[in-house]
């Protein structure tokens, strides 16, 4: 299990230090803040929706590890999904990370529910101020598809 902790922590580390799809995209239709007061973190997401999928997605922001590899996952993960996919990997994700859900030690796609690399911010159910860290961008990536354009406060 300790292997397993280590490998998740080089992955937060890596997409965090490292985030993948990070800067402004253009063109872009769909935008949101996200600002968590309780820690200070805030990014802003764009979304360029075609067809009914998410073209492109990207982010800018600061913050915590956390907040940051999530982002960075999720802008990842989501390219070329559809809204409905998108959403119902927020809830599998939302499930996991506040422990609504459990997700085995079986590292297929299967066993965790598809969220693929997204596995490694599980950890984050065991400290509730960072859970809101790890959902940051997937609330404001919710605003975004929603096409409110406002700034979305997390405060579950």
């Amino acid at each position: 299990m300790s292997d397993l902790r280590d490998l998740y922590q080089e992955v937060i580390l890596d997409h965090s230090k490292n985030p993948r799809n990070f800067g402004h995209i253009d063109p872009a239709n769909r935008e949101a803040k996200g600002h968590n007061p309780l820690c200070g973190d805030q990014l802003r997401i764009w979304v360029l929706m075609e067809d009914g999928r998410i073209r492109d997605v990207s982010f800018e922001g600061r913050g915590c590890a956390i907040s940051m590899a999530s982002a960075s996952m999720m802008t990842d993960m989501l390219k070329g999904r559809t809204e409905a996919e998108a959403e119902e990997i927020f809830n599998r994700f939302h499930a996991v990370v506040t422990g609504e859900q459990d997700i085995g030690d079986d590292a297929t796609e299967d066993a965790d529910g598809g969220l693929g690399k997204l596995r490694a911010l599980a950890g984050v159910r065991d400290y509730p101020m960072r859970v809101k860290c790890a959902t940051l961008a997937w609330h404001a990536l919710k605003a975004a598809l929603e096409n409110k354009g406002e700034s979305t406060v997390v405060t579950e």
